[in-house]
């Protein structure tokens, strides 16, 4: 009885450390969109869809020379885009998407500040040039957006 209780904690050792060793980290599947995810991006994509359906009216805007008008919008429905793009690449987009959105949404800010500028400078030629860099850009950034076709089977 002796003998066996000098072995038993070295048994024991060797199977903790066997069950400790065999335990290894459980694979985890890479992160996928699910529909609540996509449900969040467009909860906050929605003022984003509203500025570009407002787009032509700033075009017309700039059309007319309008540049008091040019300034609002500008600074009104452009310019609060700000928190929700910001939002979107920061926090509910996967780390695999946001160098990308980040990218376009540096891209349309500067062409919204150089819009602004040439406004400023009541630059019409300049305007309808960063106007339309401003609209790719913003129509680039939503095209990249997740939406329910990349939702994981």
């Amino acid at each position: 009885m002796k003998r066996l209780r000098s072995i038993l904690p070295i048994v024991l050792a060797a199977f903790a450390i066997l069950l400790v060793s065999c335990g290894g980290n459980v694979a985890k599947a890479p992160p996928v969109y699910t529909p609540e995810k996509i449900a969040e991006i467009q909860r906050y994509m929605t003022p984003v869809y509203s500025a570009q359906e407002r787009m032509p009216e700033l075009a017309e805007y700039i059309e007319s020379e309008d540049w008091k008008n040019v300034d609002s919008f500008i600074h009104g429905p452009l310019g609060g885009l700000s928190g929700s793009m910001s939002y979107i690449n920061r926090a509910v987009v996967l780390s695999k998407d946001r160098p990308a959105l980040t990218e376009l949404y540096e891209a349309f800010y500067e062409d919204i500040e150089r819009l602004d500028a040439a406004a400023g400078f009541k630059m019409y030629s300049s305007a309808i040039d960063e106007y339309k860099s401003v609209l790719k850009d913003l129509d680039e950034y939503i095209d990249t957006i997740p939406t329910e076709s990349d939702i994981a089977s």
